[in-house]
């Protein structure tokens, strides 16, 4: 369904690790991890993040602060950019701490219309 877009971000992200379509219900539709990160778990990254954003989201909307669009979290071992595609969904894309944040956030905004389309 996704796997086309999860993989490309991933692949084409310097030190792109995984990536995974979630709902905010915590629930995965899909998942792409990359042979460098075999180990990582990136649904229970993304359910885990889900309970977070929810509570940013509500944040943002009592503060009148528009809705939420990206969020990004750094940590030692991994680099998340997080992209909402619809009031149900987000996008994950993980990475090395080193990796190409930059690049990351730039295929997640260009491969959000296309898998928000297949949403509908």
């Amino acid at each position: 369904m996704f796997e086309e877009s999860l993989r490309r971000v991933v692949h084409e992200t310097e030190g792109g690790l995984a990536s995974v379509v979630m709902g905010f219900d915590g629930i995965s539709l899909e998942e792409y991890t990359g042979e460098a990160a075999a180990d990582l778990q990136i649904a229970s990254m993304g359910m885990e993040y889900s309970v977070i954003l929810r509570q940013i989201r509500t944040a943002m909307e009592m503060l009148d602060g528009g809705e939420l669009n990206e969020v990004s979290v750094r940590a030692k071992k991994c680099v998340s950019v997080i992209r909402v595609l619809t009031k149900e969904y987000f996008l994950c894309v993980a990475l090395k701490p080193d990796g190409n944040l930059g690049k990351a956030r730039y295929l997640a905004r260009m491969v959000a219309p296309g898998i928000r389309q297949e949403l509908e």
